[in-house]
């Protein structure tokens, strides 16, 4: 990540997720980094007395959240804080208590409001739990769908990504036993056209290549033990690369993360939450992160869960949530140049070899 040539910084707002679990701590560590304040004004949406009570616990004594009462107060080379509650809040470390779910969709709903004001331009939100968060004004899986409806968009992709890796998928966060019915030559092409769409606006990558995985064994094997591959995902990559959309395969997904194939692509596809994200984790885990493709604003998140068991002892790794401020801080970037070029075309110069749309060779 490289210093900003101007002195206009970018305001990122972060929510602060599950006040019992890590994300203060991790907010706090990413932050107490001076190099951090240089790339951006970072402002949270919180508590100054319960990021208080978690600086005790971590080794970080010089420093302090600057108190604010809205996003324009916000000091650059700071790092800021804004209260959503004022009381006193009652801490259990390492506990789901329900004041905790209250306060995470307090500090989410505060940041959505000056997202959509243009009072920050971009957002990481901390993890929560999905369970006590739970209420008459949030029935949703998580984040995600939560921020989709906000902003009026049905049509997302949930991207995990991590460098050059990046790994979407078909259906998110629903049952296993309900992934063969959702799947549809339609949701698939839907999908593709995002992460397409994404490589391109929020990754700076024209003409990028696209994998998309089976959903069964060996892709169904023609039909033997599947036929979903046959009935609707072939059919979806014939029809983007009709519309200039280089998307290629299915394949089976055991060889194709064992085999390192996936280097070979910008983008990934799979039909499910576990496909995609159990090979991600396990080749990224430390520095992965959850970004939501196809919304108007940008949103990212460490994609690590509260991780209850580590809080309170100062033994997270913040490395995933500083990857989603700098992937968010890229983002900014890459679309507002991406901004400029759809507005100038005739400026734009393509620097880079053409990529010709050919299938990569893979490694069998």
């Amino acid at each position: 990540m490289n210093k900003p040539d101007t002195d206009e910084r970018i305001k990122i707002g972060i929510t602060q997720g599950d006040i019992n679990g890590i994300g203060y701590e991790v907010i706090i560590k990413t932050l107490a980094n001076p190099r951090i304040l240089e790339l951006c004004t970072p402002i949270v949406y919180g508590s100054s007395k319960v990021a208080s009570y978690h600086r005790k616990t971590l080794d970080v004594p010089e420093f302090n959240l600057n108190l604010i009462k809205n996003a324009k107060m916000a000091v650059h080379k700071r790092a800021n804080v804004i209260n959503i509650i004022e009381e006193e809040v009652k801490i259990d470390i390492g506990t789901s208590t329900s004041i905790a779910g209250q306060l995470s969709l307090l500090s989410i709903k505060a940041a959505l409001e000056d997202l959509k004001n243009n009072n920050i331009q971009a957002l990481i939100t901390a993890p929560i739990n999905k369970k006590n968060i739970q209420s008459d004004k949030f029935n949703f899986p998580g984040h995600t769908e939560y921020i989709a409806e906000k902003f009026g968009t049905k049509d997302y992709l949930m991207l995990m990504v991590s460098n050059n890796l990046r790994v979407g998928v078909v259906t998110g966060h629903i049952p296993l036993k309900d992934v063969p019915s959702t799947i549809t030559q339609e949701l698939v092409l839907s999908k593709l056209r995002i992460l397409n769409e994404s490589l391109d606006k929020d990754f700076g990558i024209k003409r990028g290549h696209i994998a998309i995985l089976g959903l069964n064994p060996h892709c169904g094997d023609d039909g033997v033990i599947g036929t979903e591959e046959q009935d609707f995902i072939i059919p979806a990559i014939n029809k983007a690369k009709e519309e200039g959309i280089f998307a290629f395969g299915p394949y089976s997904a055991d060889g194709f993360f064992g085999s390192g194939n996936f280097s070979k692509f910008d983008g990934i596809l799979s039909m499910y939450h576990d496909q995609g994200l159990a090979p991600f984790k396990t080749l990224t885990f430390h520095n992965g992160v959850n970004y939501t493709a196809g919304l108007p604003i940008i949103r990212t998140s460490p994609a690590h869960g509260t991780a209850y068991e580590l809080a309170g002892k100062n033994m997270s790794s913040p490395d995933s949530f500083r990857e989603a401020l700098y992937l968010a801080l890229d983002i900014c970037r890459n679309r507002k140049m991406h901004k400029n070029l759809t507005a100038n075309p005739l400026k734009h110069i393509v620097q880079d070899e053409e990529k010709h749309g050919s299938e990569p060779k893979l490694t069998l």
